[in-house]
């Protein structure tokens, strides 16, 4: 198996700019390796062949995060904006695939160190926070509209009661036995 990429291999900076530049997709390798040979001549520029696999890759995780977008998007058009629970859940999914695919990733490479394991370690538990935010989210939303129909409910027996339509021995068993309100 092939070793670490020179790219990743980079400075911070001259690896943000190449990256900005394969997002920008306008320019052919040739041209984003002398672009970035000009705009940082200290550093050394990756090759033509290194920045074609790394493009690869990239291109590839540019890809599935459109796709991301896209869902996200139809599923905003098709449920409006106000799809909270689902948006959620999907952006937990989305985090989720990530992680794995980074996992994934990473074991293809023979030379992953502990710095690596750890971020992916990271990666994972956000991931699974994500999704646990999200249920306890749902159990939130789920127990207050529980509570406001209950209060509905009570201030509509105690119209009842004081309308006298219903006895109160036999209002205070509803109360109890169909709605649990004691």
């Amino acid at each position: 198996m092939g070793g670490k990429s020179n790219i990743t291999r980079l400075e911070p900076e001259v690896r943000k700019y190449l990256e900005k530049l394969l997002r920008e997709n306008r320019l052919t390798l040739d041209e984003m390796v002398s672009d970035v040979r000009a705009k940082f001549p200290d550093q050394d520029a990756p090759s033509r062949s290194s920045l074609h696999r790394y493009r690869s890759g990239f291109d590839e995780m540019v890809c599935r995060m459109r796709e991301i977008e896209t869902a996200a998007g139809a599923l905003v058009d098709e449920l409006g904006d106000g799809v909270g629970d689902k948006a959620g859940a999907l952006l937990a999914q989305a985090v989720t695939t990530l992680a794995t695919n980074a996992a994934l990733n990473a074991h293809d490479d023979d030379k992953i160190t502990i710095k690596e394991v750890g971020e992916l370690a990271r990666a994972a538990r956000a991931a699974m926070q994500a999704r646990t935010m999200s249920i306890k989210e749902r159990e939130t939303i789920e127990g207050a509209a529980r509570a406001k129909l209950l209060r509905e409910q009570e201030a509509k027996l105690d119209t009842m009661g004081k309308t006298g339509a219903l006895a109160p021995d036999t209002l205070k068993r509803i109360r109890a036995e169909i709605y649990g309100i004691v």
